[in-house]
């Protein structure tokens, strides 16, 4: 079964496109920038001077100075991370911050959930494990990337006597339909209600990063920097930038200057040693270092470590400043990475025979469900995420995918599509069946949920699948669910260059600022199936023969088609070659339509 594809052209207001182009935008890009919204050159300055202020977020000036006397009076702090890239990175970032900022020695440690043992966040069993590490008691608990919905850990942390500093950017849980916020001794995040920040968007590392800029200030003002130079904090966004990426987040204008600081720190070769690391073990040039570097190789070998093996090997890859022990750590991160894609794949290919098996019973010509939910007793949990997301693309629907946790509770990961909010979806599962969620949370377009323990797991899951499947019927229709793709529109032949390639891999691309996608009619020429999974492609566009390649992609192509691409450069014995990455591919008589 093949998924419907419409392509729509993005418009770019002439209006704005001639604007950018008198401020210096080479034409091409300015028609790019145009059609993501961007009105004014101000928005891709990436001037640190037009960061959004810390102090507009709310909370922020209590957590400040609130650390700012941690700091001075040399009080023990304990950061609780999280088990994802952003948690990593955000944990790194804190770290170093704080030993800039002038923590005293052996005064800042950290702990990381076990995704298998803990469950997510700031729970109850993370602070008992808090208090039974060696050395002294912590007087604060600092979350990064968790805690706004961590009410039962923090209430159990401040019975024991720690204070709790949140900074997270999750959204807060919802209590009788209005969110809720624990009584953390300080907490920070743009998306509590009543926070003024403009940019919602912030990923954990960002929020954990402004914190810190907040403190230096607090400190500056205190006098505590009189006589010396104070600490440069910008020497962290090659992390915020790391973090930013791999949790795609909406790169808006501020999320755009941080990941861009970063990208720059990258190139120049002014990176934490573990960075560099990450870049050799992942056969990538720092000096050419992208968004997409970030986002498909540096992000993925950090957050193996949390789905298979223990993020503590993460952690110390970003913190150490040993370059050879930390090439060694992101050789081993390698390693568990390469294990995770092969788990991955394992998965993936059972699961399509799982849909094949739904199919096989399905009336003759029925389409999938609008919504799936697939569970295995062989599925990895750390690896569900991955699994659901690979599907989600592949059948364009909202897509569940559980796993039997190593404590014996069946758990899923969810992906979605636009116009379906996940998050929602479960709420209104759990009030129709308040039996079946055990907990749940997350965002519209990823989430994940515990099933109750009382039915056998294929069962519980069934019950989950048939609820699941009813809230998308009632929210998308009947109707197979049409992936829409926005492109770009054609690309020129004097385009088709490598200067071309190099300067839109100068730009920051990513979530909802996505990387140029264009569509040109094609003749094929030559077709042909590389490493087993792969269509490469030779192709005549407006006269010129080009390279063209599909990943995951087998069926052969009609002579004449519409492909939709991004450029890429392939480099081979010292050659560079322009090649097309093909996203779509339609008949040519259904030309992209303009929105």
């Amino acid at each position: 079964m093949s998924v419907p594809i419409n392509l729509k052209q993005r418009p770019a207001a002439p209006r704005q496109a001639q604007a950018l182009e008198q401020h210096g935008l080479p034409p091409l890009l300015a028609r790019l920038m145009a059609a993501r919204g961007v009105s004014s050159a101000t928005e891709l300055d990436p001037d640190l001077k037009l960061l959004l202020l810390p102090d507009t977020m709310k909370g922020m000036s209590t957590a400040a100075q609130a650390l700012a006397d941690a700091l001075q009076s040399g009080q023990q702090l304990c950061i609780v991370a999280d088990y994802d890239c952003d948690g990593a990175t955000a944990c790194a970032v804190m770290r170093r911050g704080l030993a800039m900022l002038g923590a005293r020695p052996g005064s800042v440690r950290h702990v990381v959930p076990d995704r298998a043992v803990h469950g997510y966040g700031l729970g109850p069993t993370i602070v008992d494990l808090v208090l039974s590490l060696p050395g002294p008691r912590p007087d604060w608990l600092i979350t990064v990337d968790n805690g706004i919905a961590s009410h039962a850990g923090i209430a159990h942390a401040q019975a024991q006597g720690l204070k709790v500093l949140v900074t997270d950017h999750h959204l807060p849980a919802l209590v009788d339909g209005a969110p809720s916020v624990p009584p953390a001794d300080a907490l920070i995040n743009p998306n509590q209600p009543d926070c003024p920040f403009p940019s919602k968007a912030m990923a954990g590392v960002g929020v954990a990063f402004y914190l810190l800029l907040a403190t230096r200030s607090v400190l500056r003002e205190r006098g505590a920097f009189e006589g010396g130079a104070q600490p440069r904090l910008d020497g962290l966004l090659d992390l915020v930038a790391l973090g930013t990426v791999a949790d795609v987040v909406k790169l808006d204008a501020n999320n755009r200057r941080l990941v861009a600081q970063g990208l720059k720190r990258m190139r120049a070769g002014r990176m934490q040693p573990g960075l560099a690391a990450l870049f050799t073990a992942a056969g990538r040039d720092a000096r050419r270092a992208s968004a997409s570097d970030l986002g498909f190789a540096l992000g993925p070998r950090i957050n193996a470590a949390g789905r298979l093996a223990d993020m503590s090997l993460g952690i110390q890859c970003l913190c150490t400043d040993d370059a050879d022990e930390a090439l060694r750590l992101a050789r081993e991160l390698d390693a568990i990475n390469r294990a995770r894609r092969d788990i991955e794949a394992g998965m993936q290919d059972h699961a399509l025979l799982l849909l094949d098996r739904l199919q096989q019973h399905m009336p003759e010509g029925a389409a999938l469900p609008p919504a799936l939910a697939l569970y295995d007793e062989d599925f990895h949990e750390g690896v569900v995420g991955i699994v659901a997301s690979r599907l989600k693309d592949r059948w364009h629907r909202p897509v569940f995918v559980f796993a039997r946790g190593a404590d014996g509770q069946i758990k899923g990961s969810g992906r979605s599509i636009a116009g379906f909010h996940l998050r929602d979806a479960l709420d209104l599962v759990a009030k129709r069946a308040p039996d079946l969620l055990k907990k749940f949370g997350g965002h519209a377009m990823a989430a994940g949920c515990t099933l109750q323990g009382e039915d056998e797991e294929a069962s519980a899951v069934a019950r989950f699948a048939a609820a699941f499947e009813q809230v998308a019927r009632e929210w998308l229709g009947e109707a197979t669910p049409t992936r829409e793709l926005l492109t770009d529109g054609a690309l020129a032949s004097e385009h088709f260059n490598p200067d071309t390639v190099a300067l839109l891999d100068e730009q920051v691309w990513g979530q909802a600022f996505e990387a140029p996608l264009f569509c040109n009619p094609v003749e094929v020429l030559q077709q042909r199936i590389v490493g087993e999974r792969h269509l490469k492609l030779r192709v005549r566009v407006d006269g010129q023969l080009r390279d063209a390649i599909w990943f995951g992609h087998t069926e052969s192509l009609p002579a004449q088609s519409l492909l939709a691409y991004r450029l890429s450069l392939d480099e081979y014995q010292g050659q560079q070659r322009v090649q097309m990455l093909v996203e779509a591919a339609l008949a040519p008589a259904a030309p992209a339509t303009s929105t």
